[in-house]
């Protein structure tokens, strides 16, 4: 068997120790160098060529951000970042992804030697998702928001077509590896008075915030952080808070979140299945389900609860998905009504929950 041939790439010595041992106790994986800053880093992808980077964000002599923009427009190849667990930390993530980075995973700030081997499980992980993960788009250009072209010219069709969205309907989405970009892609398209969006993106806690604050900031719809008890209206969009399990419910006529601390579904916390389930418990044939880009089958069985209790689904297509797993088993579990890249999903969803009184069903 091939090994995942890593670079591991930190301006401390003993994070490179540490990573270099965590990858080498692997079977499936060696690390074939250490770099200490992105300089020596550029010579030594181009001497060993490496499978996996996984990159150190702070660094002398070039940011890593610096570094990794450069790399994803000359070399594009997979790469996990190492980010601190700060407010700055979460900040400068968000954009690493966006650059076109795989993951990342949290590098705590105290008691280094056991916080890396307690968290040994993730980087290992996460570096074999990076591995098989497609990086082609990454070095194309990122939409960047409600500005763009398309985006407008979607809002001023949705006007000229003197088009309403029923207030009835909930749509729901589900990603995790390479999920922000996708998920991005898809609200910065939606008008502001869209129905509410409730989305699951896997994510530690620490970062879900100011992933919900970027997207509010490049989205039409008011985004947030999905708090418990907090009525769901219309225009909006919930991000699961990262650690925590994220459904709705319903009082009378309104829709409620329901945001509690509950064990892992599926590995994961927040979990889609427990919001796709929800979806089809509560919400029924007023529900759209979106299930993106993610490793595993998180969320696929429940959006076929979804669909079998009336919703009307979309699921990426494997060309623009980083990683195809989550989207192919919801196509082989028959949840998929549409397959389609993300700009052509949001495009879907406006002509499809506009308000049709002839027509009760999604």
């Amino acid at each position: 068997m091939k090994k995942i041939r890593v670079l591991v790439v930190d301006d401390s010595a003993l994070v490179r120790s540490l990573l270099s041992e965590i990858i080498n106790r692997q079977t499936d994986m060696e690390c074939i160098g250490a770099a200490n800053d992105p300089l020596m880093a550029r010579e030594m992808i181009r001497e060993l060529n490496p499978d996996v980077l996984t990159l150190d964000i702070e660094m002398p002599r070039m940011d890593g951000l610096d570094f990794l923009g450069r790399l994803m427009r000359l070399r594009p190849m997979p790469v996990v970042m190492i980010s601190t667990l700060t407010e700055r930390g979460a900040e400068v993530t968000m954009k690493a992804l966006e650059l076109g980075a795989v993951d990342f995973v949290s590098k705590p700030r105290i008691g280094l030697v056991g916080g890396l081997s307690e968290l040994s499980n993730q980087i290992v992980d996460k570096v074999r998702v990076a591995a098989k993960a497609n990086v082609r788009r990454a070095s194309l250009l990122v939409f960047e928001g409600p500005s763009s072209q398309e985006g407008t010219d979607l809002v001023r069709l949705a006007s000229a077509m003197g088009m309403r969205f029923s207030t009835e309907k909930l749509i729901f989405i589900g990603a995790s590896t390479g999920g922000t970009e996708a998920i991005k892609e898809i609200l910065v398209r939606l008008p502001a008075d869209f129905p509410a969006v409730l989305v699951t993106q896997h994510m530690p806690p620490g970062f879900t915030k100011t992933f919900a604050a970027r997207l509010n900031g490049l989205s039409r719809l008011a985004v947030q952080e999905a708090v418990n008890g907090e009525r769901i209206l219309p225009g909006h969009a919930y991000i699961a808070p990262g650690g925590m399990q994220f459904c709705i419910d319903r009082s009378g006529a309104n829709y409620l979140a329901i945001v509690k601390d509950a064990e892992p579904v599926n590995r994961h916390k927040p979990s889609v299945e427990v919001l796709f389930k929800s979806a089809a418990r509560v919400v029924g044939r007023n529900a759209c389900g979106v299930l993106l880009t993610g490793m595993g089958n998180d969320g696929a069985l429940a959006l076929r609860e979804m669909k079998d209790a009336g919703s009307y689904n979309y699921v990426q297509d494997e060309a623009s998905s980083i990683v195809f797993g989550m989207p192919r088993e919801a196509i082989a579990h028959g949840a998929a009504d549409e397959v389609l890249p993300p700009a052509e999903i949001a495009q879907a969803l406006i002509l499809r929950v506009k308000s049709n009184p002839d027509r009760y069903r999604i």
